[in-house]
C-alpha cells in the first residue's frame, strides 16, 4: 500500500525468472513485512516455489533485485551470504529430510553447517526443537521412514527452526495432511509466529490455511504478483482466476468452516 511505513524484511523488485524459452516471472515486485504471515497462491505453473527458491538463493534470477534484512543478496560475499542464511529457515515440500539421518541428526545439520558446537549441546538443542514443534522426545531417534506424514512435516519444521531464524519459508506445508492434521499444523505455525516473533513466507494452495493464519495473501498470475492484500481484499477482486479461487465451491466450504470455528470460539470465550 502507498505510504506503508512497516519494516520490509523482504523486498523483491523487477524479478525475472526464465528457464530456456519459458519465462516464469517478468517484472515481479513483492514486499514482505516483518512479523506477518504472507500466503503465496497462484495457479499451476505460476512459479510459487520458484519465487521462494529465488529468495533463499537456490535459484538465480535472470534479472531483478532481492533484498532481505536490508541486504542485496546478489551483492554479498560468500561469508556475508552465509551469515544472512543463518537468519532464515526453510521447510521444503514433504519435509525433505535426509533419509539416512535420525530426526535429531537432521535438526543438527544446520548447526553443523553454521556453528561450532559440542555434540552434547547440539543434542540439547535438537531436543528443544523437537518439543517446540510438538513431537514426542522419542521422535529424535527415529528415521524419516518411521514417521507419519504429519510427523515428517513437524520434523522438517524443527530443522528449519534450528538456528532460531527470523524468517521461515514454508513450501506447501499442509499438502498431503488430513484436515485435522493440517489444522493442527496451521495452529502450530501461528503459535510459533507469536512466541518467536517469526515472519512466515508460505507457499500454499490450502484455503483453510489462508483463512486461519495469513495476515496477507499475494496472488501470482500473468508472470507477476497481480495483487496483495487481506482475505477481504481477495474477495473483492474481479480477475477471473482470483474470483474462481476465492469464490468457488472449495472456497465457500473453507469460508463456512472458518466462520463456524470463529463463532464457536467466540461463544466459548464469552
Amino acid at each position: 500500500m502507498a505510504g506503508d511505513t512497516r519494516d520490509k524484511i523482504i523486498e523483491v523488485r523487477g524479478l525475472r525468472n526464465q528457464f530456456g524459452s519459458q519465462v516464469v516471472h517478468e517484472d515481479l515486485d513483492l514486499d514482505v513485512y516483518r512479523g506477518e504471515v504472507l500466503g503465496i497462491v497462484g495457479g499451476s505453473g505460476t512459479g510459487k516455489s520458484v519465487l521462494l527458491r529465488s529468495i533463499v538463493g537456490l535459484n538465480t534470477p535472470a534479472e531483478g533485485t532481492i533484498t532481505v534484512f536490508g541486504l542485496n543478496l546478489r551483492e554479498l560475499s560468500d561469508d556475508e551470504r552465509r551469515m544472512a542464511e543463518r537468519r532464515w529457515g526453510v521447510l521444503f515440500q514433504e519435509g525433505a529430510l535426509f533419509s539416512g539421518l535420525t530426526v535429531a541428526q537432521n535438526i543438527q545439520v544446520p548447526l553443523r553447517e553454521h556453528l561450532r558446537l559440542s555434540q552434547d549441546l547440539m543434542d540439547q538443542i535438537a531436543a528443544v526443537k523437537i518439543g517446540l514443534v510438538g513431537l514426542p522426545p522419542e521422535a529424535g531417534s527415529k528415521f524419516p521412514s518411521e514417521l507419519s506424514g504429519g510427523m515428517k512435516k513437524r520434523a522438517g519444521l524443527a530443522r528449519a527452526l534450528a538456528l532460531d531464524p527470523e524468517i521461515v519459508f514454508l513450501d506447501e506445508p499442509t499438502a498431503g495432511l488430513d484436515p485435522i492434521g493440517a489444522a493442527a499444523f496451521d495452529q502450530l505455525i501461528l503459535q510459533l509466529k507469536e512466541t518467536m516473533g517469526l515472519t512466515v513466507f508460505m507457499v500454499t494452495h490450502d484455503l483453510d490455511s489462508l483463512h486461519a493464519i495469513c495476515d496477507r495473501i499475494a496472488v501470482l498470475a500473468e508472470k507477476k504478483v497481480l495483487v496483495t492484500g487481506t482475505m477481504a481484499d481477495m474477495l473483492k477482486q474481479d480477475h477471473p482466476w482470483i474470483r474462481e479461487y476465492f469464490h468457488g465451491p472449495r472456497a465457500r466450504a473453507a469460508t463456512s468452516a472458518w466462520s463456524d470455528e470463529r463463532s464457536h470460539h467466540a461463544a466459548t470465550v464469552g
